[in-house]
């Protein structure tokens, strides 16, 4: 017997299928270890010796992978074929040697592309050692984050109350977003003029041409910038005579893009489906694990983490026979393609994102698939085939225009383009976040000297526009250009800065919140060296270099940590007067906007001789008088997501940091969003223990509106039954944030989970692989299950799941056991139908009906006593914490 270590467990399964008996496949469930998150688990004094500690889940992982090698021949390590994969299985042998179970066992590293099996016996006989440059760089990333993380972090909360934390690429990242809207905030709107004539040929055919050109000079788009010079162009042209002056038509190619990378995925399934990164991630992850496609586990396609663009020679076959059967032979170009990354540090081990089989069309699987997987699946296969098409060929056509009136002489041109042959364009076209290429039309036939009717002149006023704030997508390919972090992380860096609420989405585009912005301006004046992009940029090529054997890591860490450690030590003597100057002044033009009128902006509007500042409280930065303590008033920030003018603001005699929503139409009391120590909550009117609510991670404070806020008010809510006990199943949010409770047992809600709409489902499915024990360092929640259809009578969607005791089918409400002679993955959706009806016609199990009666027969002969002894209590007792209080206290176990 031969023990197989993968990642996760639907990977296990796959693979399992394809290995047979001679192989015992487990999951490690990602990482086993990690670094306490504490001061002193990365030791610089002690040559940045690093601390791994073993939590209960990676224990359990271990002790399995320890008794399934008793007695087998070989450890055979198949983690992911990435840095990060490498090191998970490093950490499994570090761990197992601990253990003294390894002894003279030989251990072999695998690594595959695809979760095929074809690929898994390829690579089961080429193995190799764990590559300890790999794992090197691994650790030189985890040290460097963890040393920045730790030691950046407590500076912030010293000096800046009400920041969260500081990351070494999540900074540099936050920065990049508040760059450009300092830019947004500075930009200087320019006036311009377009002159537009509409001309036609002596054939009837028309055109539009623009004015390039007068008196011999060349006319650019910011050359005419007033209406006067404009309507001056106007009168001329309109008295002019029009002639063809030249013209020229030349033939031009547009090339296929190369195949997905982890960073162009990320970018166009954001474009194009509109997915967040860390969805896409998700989503991939699963079309690479395997999915049941028509009783089979199939992984669709190849591992989603690369730089690479290239793809294996029988991938380029397989696509180019795909394009021949399915569009032509004319779309099939003479020589394969073959492409080479631009990305800086990029890192082509491996190849692009493609389908494991070319000739699985999305068509054929979409059935299959949930809706997101069917639409990544897609985009992904479109890409990879149209990467191997042949060129679009075009022709574009420019024509000049001469226009005399008198004397004078003014130049006109015109454009077209016309696509002679679409090639790949029949298949794919990229997106584009900014200023899509406009698509032109044909010219009509003309020639040099031809006269040229005037149909219209129009003189167009414009005004320049401020760069776009960021998209994820843009964000993302900014990031890779400069060179800042991996690919692979920038999910979860974009979901960090969301999380620590450094950022917010608004019309899909990254908007800077006010502690975001405070806390880059702190970074820039006091440790500006390590928000720089080419610094960042050079310590990835640093971690490539230690990837590649040529430097090595425990120097990077300490030519760093000199640095570093002595930035941290001059922040130590900072006073809070000079943080505070700092911070006025690299964000005086966003806290304190000119007016327009010429007036002050920091004059302080209540007692108005008295100057406004940047000020630090207890819970973060807010606005206040020099004239404090005679004049009182405060605000918060200008962008803050709780205003401090208007209702509820100091301003009107209201108590900062306070915003009214409205009246409950229940109780009549007063709902006010505020902000908290540990965030922005909601309120119930006021007295001593007024109901309240935090609000969840992610959602902006300025979204909450009075019907959000009564619904947060209302948790805990019954989402669910559970299908087994009959009992409820609760979403509330507790300390550790949303969750969903059944009985004793407490799951955290997904990052893409709202707890104010999650479904019964999804609860359900969450509980029961709490209490199934699934879980793991890296991967994301249960199986939703595989949907089978809806039922034809109620029209519920029906899936198939695996629980507990077996495979069962359920639409939400009833669930019914498959049969031991039907499997999860051959069960129909007439099968389905047929056996919730069976189980509905039982009426519910004993078991719950015993349970639900005996608990109403008790509660009946309890409720007299209990009565009376509330009576007896209330005049012996003081008050007890109300009903609302003792939920608060114990959602702080839904960690």
């Amino acid at each position: 017997m031969k023990v197989l270590v993968v990642e996760s467990p639907a990977k296990a399964k796959t693979i399992n299928k394809y290995l047979g008996r001679d192989y015992e496949v487990l999951a490690s469930f990602g990482h086993i270890r990690d670094l306490p998150a504490k001061d002193g688990s990365v030791d610089p004094d002690n040559d940045f010796r690093m601390i791994w500690t073993l939590e209960d889940r990676g224990s359990k992982r271990v002790s399995e992978i320890a008794k399934a090698l008793k007695g087998a021949e070989k450890l055979i390590l198949a983690t992911d074929p990435d840095r990060e994969g490498e090191a998970i299985s490093w950490h499994v042998v570090e761990a197992l040697r601990e253990k003294r179970v390894l002894k003279d066992m030989p251990i072999e590293r695998v690594t595959f592309n695809a979760i095929t099996k074809d690929a898994v016996q390829t690579a089961l006989r080429q193995p190799r050692q764990i590559d300890q440059a790999l794992v090197d760089a691994y650790m030189a990333r985890r040290a460097l984050d963890y040393l920045v993380g730790f030691t950046l972090s407590p500076v912030l909360w010293r000096k800046l109350p009400g920041a969260r934390s500081a990351g070494r690429v999540q900074s540099v990242a936050l920065r990049l977003v508040c760059d450009r809207e300092l830019e947004i905030e500075t930009f200087k709107t320019q006036e311009y003029w377009s002159l537009i004539a509409t001309l036609a040929t002596k054939d009837g055919g028309v055109f539009d041409a623009r004015l390039v050109g007068a008196d011999g000079k060349k006319i650019t788009r910011l050359d005419i910038g007033k209406g006067e010079e404009a309507e001056a162009f106007k009168k001329d042209l309109e008295l002019a005579t029009f002639s063809v002056a030249n013209i020229e038509a030349k033939p031009a190619k547009r090339h296929p893009y190369p195949p997905f990378t982890t960073s162009t995925l990320q970018q166009e399934a954001s474009r194009k489906l509109g997915l967040a990164p860390a969805q896409t991630m998700r989503v991939a992850q699963r079309l690479y694990e395997g999915v049941d496609i028509g009783g089979e586990t199939v992984g669709l396609i190849t591992y989603m983490r690369t730089d690479g663009v290239d793809m294996a020679p029988e991938a380029v076959q397989a696509a180019r026979r795909v394009i021949g059967k399915e569009y032509g032979d004319r779309y099939v170009p003479d020589v394969p393609r073959k492409y080479t990354t631009k990305a800086k540090n990029a890192q082509e081990a491996h190849e692009a994102i493609r389908p494991t089989d070319m000739s699985r069309l999305p068509k054929h699987v979409a059935k299959y698939l949930e809706p997101e997987q069917a639409r990544l699946y897609e985009l992904i296969w479109i890409r990879t085939v149209a990467s191997q098409m042949e060129s679009a060929q075009l022709e574009r056509t420019t024509a000049d225009i001469a226009a005399v009136v008198g004397p004078r002489k003014l130049d006109l041109r015109a454009t077209g383009q016309v696509i002679k042959f679409d090639g790949f364009l029949t298949l794919y076209n990229e997106s584009k976040d900014d200023d899509p290429d406009e698509d032109e039309g044909r010219l009509p036939p003309m020639k040099a000297g031809d006269p040229l009717e005037r149909r219209r002149i129009a003189a167009n006023q414009h005004f320049t526009e401020p760069p776009p704030r960021y998209s994820e997508a843009s964000l993302v390919k900014r990031m890779e250009e400069l060179g800042i972090g991996r690919p692979s992380t920038y999910a979860a860096v974009l979901q960090t800065l969301r999380d620590r609420e450094y950022v917010r989405i608004d019309k899909k585009r990254l908007v800077p919140e006010d502690k975001g912005r405070i806390v880059i301006a702190f970074l820039e004046s006091f440790f500006r060296r390590y928000v720089e992009y080419d610094f960042t940029a050079d310590l990835e090529e640093q971690l490539d270099r230690i990837s590649n054997s040529e430097i090595d890591w425990k120097q990077v860490l300490r030519d760093f940590w000199q640095a570093f450690s002595a930035a941290i030590g001059e922040t130590k003597e900072l006073r809070t007067t000079e943080v505070l100057d700092a911070l006025n002044e690299l964000l005086g033009p966003h806290i304190f906007p000119d007016k327009g009128d010429g007036s002050n902006p920091r004059t302080c509007p209540t007692c108005g001789t008295g100057q406004l500042s940047l000020k630090l409280g207890k819970f973060g930065a807010f606005i206040g008088c020099s004239n404090y303590p005679e004049c009182k008033y405060t605000r918060q920030l200008a962008a803050s997501g709780v205003e401090g003018d208007g209702e509820g603001s100091s301003e009107n005699g209201g108590t900062p940091g306070v915003k009214v929503l409205g009246d409950d139409p229940e109780t009549g009391q007063q709902v006010t969003l505020r902000d908290g120590r540990f965030g922005p909550f909601v309120q119930l009117g006021e007295g001593e223990k007024p109901k309240r609510s935090s609000l969840p991670k992610g959602m902006s404070p300025a979204l909450v509106d009075l019907e959000k806020a009564l619904k947060l008010l209302a948790l805990p809510r019954q989402v669910a039954v559970h299908p087994e006990t009959g009992e409820p199943i609760l979403a509330s949010i507790g300390r550790y944030g949303p969750y969903v409770q059944h009985g004793k047992t407490y799951a955290n809600l997904g990052k893409d989970d709202d707890v104010l709409e999650i479904g019964g489902n999804r609860a359900i499915d969450l509980i029961v692989a709490k209490e199934s024990g699934a879980g793991g360092f890296r991967r994301g929640a249960s199986d939703p299950g595989r949907p089978l259809g809806e039922d034809p009578e109620s029209g519920k969607s029906i899936v198939v799941k695996a629980g507990r005791f077996g495979p069962y089918v359920t639409d939400g409400e009833t669930n019914a056991t498959l049969p031991k002679a039907v499997t999860a993955e051959a069960v129909t959706l007439d099968e389905a139908v047929s056996l919730l009806n069976a189980r509905r016609a039982m009426g519910p199990s004993k078991k719950t009906a015993r349970k639900s009666s005996s608990k109403k027969a008790t509660a009946s002969k309890k409720a007299p006593a209990k009565a009376a002894a509330k009576k007896t209590a209330a005049k012996k007792a003081p008050a007890k914490k109300p009903a609302a209080k003792k939920a608060a206290s114990k959602t702080t176990k839904a960690g």
